[in-house]
């Protein structure tokens, strides 16, 4: 039996191989191959190439692991699946109850039963979460920031303090969910979470519970302060005490929820940007 490491070099501002090559250091008995994702074209490629006895590590960011999930059919992967975080935000591995001292994990459970959403024509399963509102924006500003720093890493918390106060401007929100709709003013968030965690340690909902049995999806819609209020209320979603301010913050457990702005916005998907978004939807597996 071997045990393929891959890893995204490019992950964790091009820190990635050298995470992954930690693995080395803690599982000093497995007979370790390691390949870089460039090295095939296809995760699909890569299973079919190895035998069902064979280990798999995949290691990088959250967004490695929405390509992994999007890739192939993780419901029929025979091999074990592996986790080891070498990302920047690493939510799925805080989600799971992980933390830097823990060598790989086994995620074979929480890659199957995912659900999807639906954005601007396209269908697209998650791990963690679909950000909608100074989320979207936040990543949004990043990736421009980025295209202009290079390696340099990008400060989201500030980003989003920059956002609330000059740049983000709230919107009409309608949530449609368990057969209601839900109309909210100045709405500032709207995610959709199949864990608690989104944002680099943002704990937007949490009493989600990725792996519960109806695989229910929690919305969370942070709306009616101004700008000011807002920002003192923004700091508690780190806690996961946001919740608990029923004035300005609902939740919504569901199998199927659309939520709509009156005007288009950023949003994103475990980290991925999507421009230019009026609605999205999303639905559970069943």
């Amino acid at each position: 039996m071997k045990t393929y490491v891959i890893y995204n070099k490019k992950s964790n501002n091009d820190q990635g191989a050298k995470g992954a090559f930690r693995i080395k250091e803690i599982w000093t008995q497995k007979e370790l191959v390691y390949k870089e994702v460039n090295e095939f074209d296809t995760y699909q490629e890569l299973f079919d190439s190895i035998s069902p006895d064979d280990e798999v590590v995949v290691c990088g960011g959250d967004g490695t692991l929405n390509f992994l999930v999007n890739e192939i059919d993780c419901d029929s992967i025979e091999n074990r699946v592996y986790y080891y975080p070498t990302g920047s935000g690493n939510d799925f591995w805080t989600d799971i109850g992980k933390s830097a001292e823990d060598g790989p994990a086994l995620i074979n459970d929480y890659l199957v039963r995912l659900p999807s959403v639906i954005v601007n024509g396209m269908t697209k399963k998650f791990i963690n979460g679909i950000g909608y509102g100074i989320d979207g924006y936040c990543c949004e500003e990043g990736d421009r920031q980025r295209t202009k720093a290079g390696d340099k890493p990008i400060n989201y918390t500030s980003i989003a303090i920059k956002g609330l106060l000059f740049h983000y401007k709230p919107t009409r929100a309608t949530i449609t969910v368990n057969g209601e709709t839900h109309v909210f003013d100045k709405a500032w968030l709207a995610p959709t979470m199949n864990g608690r965690f989104y944002g680099g340690g943002m704990m937007a909902t949490p009493d989600q519970d990725r792996l519960n049995t109806q695989r229910t999806v929690t919305t969370m819609v942070m709306y009616g302060k101004g700008k000011i209020g807002t920002l003192a209320a923004f700091p508690s979603i780190f806690k996961g005490e946001h919740v608990n301010k029923t004035k300005i913050v609902k939740t919504f457990v569901s199998n199927r929820v659309k939520v709509a702005f009156d005007r288009p916005v950023a949003l994103q998907i475990d980290g991925e940007t999507v421009l230019n978004v009026r609605e999205y939807e999303v639905i559970t597996a069943e």
